[in-house]
């Protein structure tokens, strides 16, 4: 049983991130999620205000089959494909946690109470056919506060002009490097550009860019610990702070600028920048090291459930911890630099290795739905 010292205690973690202008968004979805009422307790009790998803989340959630069993007899019944079955099982759920959402999304127009679904990540690399499924799967979710996640490919980014231009919402996912971060900023610009002259209502349309954290430390600290000199041990659990930092000065300089004046003034909604990948895989950190370290107005951050249990249990939320921090960021990666740790190679290497796994994890659920509708006998 929770006390009311305990009750106050996560409730005043939590309200103290969203009061510096963080909003905390659940990274992690399933059916049982939502028929048990576990998502509207966590809105009700932790400050979630928005979910986002991915291909491991629903490859663990549907791989389960624990919720899935009716929908998944009715598909077989069908004999639909397994690509048509996957579909509808996460739109399901997607428009389920949507519903869930809506009153967050009506009480702040918008910005929040946002689900995230998304592109099919084999189409990673091909514009054309991003585009169409993000078309597709906003129709089959139905729901104005759904995102559309699209992955920061060099294929990505016109795909994102296009579909933001369409008056479609969108979370641009998988950002490692800065000069990336920088190109997602611009794409959404020159969609809300295109939005606007066909005349769309500029305020309906939002986006997050969800640059990835804990991610570039386990690639960066493995090297450091190859290194294994007293300096290069020094920078380890660095870099992702330091880059994430270097993002957030960027988006202020973006959404700082003459062309976001023109667009702001039009009605339109900036881009925030969103933290994902902010549980730490090195059990040495913090369990809340990229919750307390990013604190910044207008940020979101997407935490999976432990992260958030930690964060309302023994979190550090001392005010802006983003802004003040900008020289510092640039000099640790400068350091890493000069022992021959190539920023550039890292996060190349985070984006290819992130597309793959969203595909490996993907395949694995279609591979657990196939077998599902075979067991029914039907040939998926």
């Amino acid at each position: 049983m929770i006390t009311v010292t305990e009750a106050t205690a996560t409730a005043g973690a939590l309200k103290n991130l969203s009061d510096e202008g963080v909003s905390i968004w659940l990274d992690d979805l399933s059916r049982k999620r939502i028929s048990t009422g576990n998502l509207a307790e966590l809105v009700a009790t932790k400050n979630v205000v928005g979910v986002t998803t991915n291909p491991s989340i629903f490859q663990a959630a549907i791989g389960s089959g624990e919720g899935y069993e009716e929908q998944l007899a009715d598909l077989a019944v069908r004999g639909v494909t397994v690509d048509e079955a996957v579909r509808m099982m996460t739109t399901q759920d997607v428009r389920a946690a949507a519903d869930v959402l809506r009153p967050v999304y009506d009480a702040t127009d918008g910005r929040d109470g946002r689900v995230s679904i998304e592109v099919d990540p084999r189409l990673a690399h091909d514009t054309t056919a991003t585009v169409a499924e993000a078309k597709q799967l906003a129709w089959l979710v139905d729901r104005p506060n759904v995102m559309i996640k699209i992955p920061a490919t060099k294929a990505g980014l016109p795909a994102i002009t296009e579909v933001i231009g369409l008056g479609i919402s969108v979370n641009v996912t998988l950002i490692f490097s800065l000069e990336r971060y920088r190109e997602v900023m611009a794409a959404y610009l020159a969609g809300l550009e295109r939005a606007a002259a066909k005349g769309l209502d500029l305020s309906t349309i939002h986006s997050v860019a969800s640059f990835f954290v804990s991610r570039v430390d386990a690639e960066i600290d493995k090297r450091l610990t190859v290194l294994g000199t007293d300096e290069a041990l020094a920078l380890k659990g660095r870099a992702a702070l330091a880059n994430a930092r270097l993002a957030y000065e960027a988006y202020e300089e973006v959404f700082g600028g003459e062309r976001w004046t023109a667009l702001g003034g039009a009605g339109a909604n900036r881009q925030r920048p969103l933290w994902a990948s902010t549980g730490v895989k090195d059990p040495s950190y913090k369990d809340t090291l990229y919750v307390d370290e990013l604190v910044a107005p207008g940020t979101v951050n997407t935490m999976p459930e432990a992260t958030l249990n930690a964060t309302a249990d023994h979190g550090d939320v001392r005010g802006d911890t983003v802004t003040g921090g900008y020289d510092r960021a640039r000099a640790n990666l400068a350091a890493l630099e000069r022992l021959g740790v190539s920023y550039d190679e890292v996060v190349g290497k985070l984006e290819d290795e992130g597309v793959a796994k969203f595909e490996v994890a993907w395949q694995e659920l279609l591979d657990a739905v196939t077998k599902s509708l075979n067991s029914k006998g039907v040939d998926a």
